[in-house]
């Protein structure tokens, strides 16, 4: 009979564990709720992932609009070749990986130099993979090789978990056509 009691009322230790967890859980839902707080810094979490694309991106003299800003100002949307790459890299950088795709993908880059339509592909492949999307991202990369079968990754670039193989299949698979 004494078993059946025990299993009815936990004991002090018991009972104090399950108390530390509840503050403990309490604690961290109060920090995680300051967050949004103008005492932290408002810049989005970027993806430590991905390479920063050094030299294309303006963003350190003049910083980006917000994305939001960017669909109500379409009358300011860049409408050549590389203004629109800026664009694209810059939403790349923040961590917008699709608003990437959507602007990487647009018809001024499609008809631009086929240097800018390189970097283009190249960030979309990046901003497929970084989304799990193996499949385009494996597309905007044979894409590439298509255009120019030179084409080729940064040394850096090649050892990403994400992208890495997906582009070395690309690349054998062109080699091999």
């Amino acid at each position: 009979m004494k078993s059946v009691q025990a299993l009815r009322q936990p004991d002090r230790k018991t009972m104090n564990t399950l108390l530390r967890t509840l503050l403990a859980a309490a604690l961290l839902a109060m920090v995680a709720g300051c967050a949004d707080t103008p005492l932290f810094d408002k810049k989005p979490a970027r993806n430590p992932g991905h390479p920063k694309a050094a030299g294309v991106s303006e963003r350190e003299a003049s910083p980006a609009p917000r994305v939001k800003e960017r669909s109500r100002d379409r009358d300011d949307a860049p409408r050549d070749a590389a203004g629109a790459l800026r664009d694209g890299v810059a939403l790349y950088n923040e961590g917008d990986y699709n608003g990437a795709i959507k602007r990487l993908s647009a018809r001024e880059l499609n008809n631009g130099p086929l240097a800018t339509r390189l970097s283009a592909l190249k960030y979309t492949a990046f901003s497929y993979c970084l989304t799990s999307r193996p499949g385009p991202c494996r597309q905007a990369f044979d894409k590439a090789l298509r255009l120019d079968p030179s084409f080729d990754l940064a040394t850096g670039e090649h050892g990403h978990p994400l992208w890495g193989p997906v582009f070395t299949q690309a690349k054998q698979a062109a080699e091999s056509r």
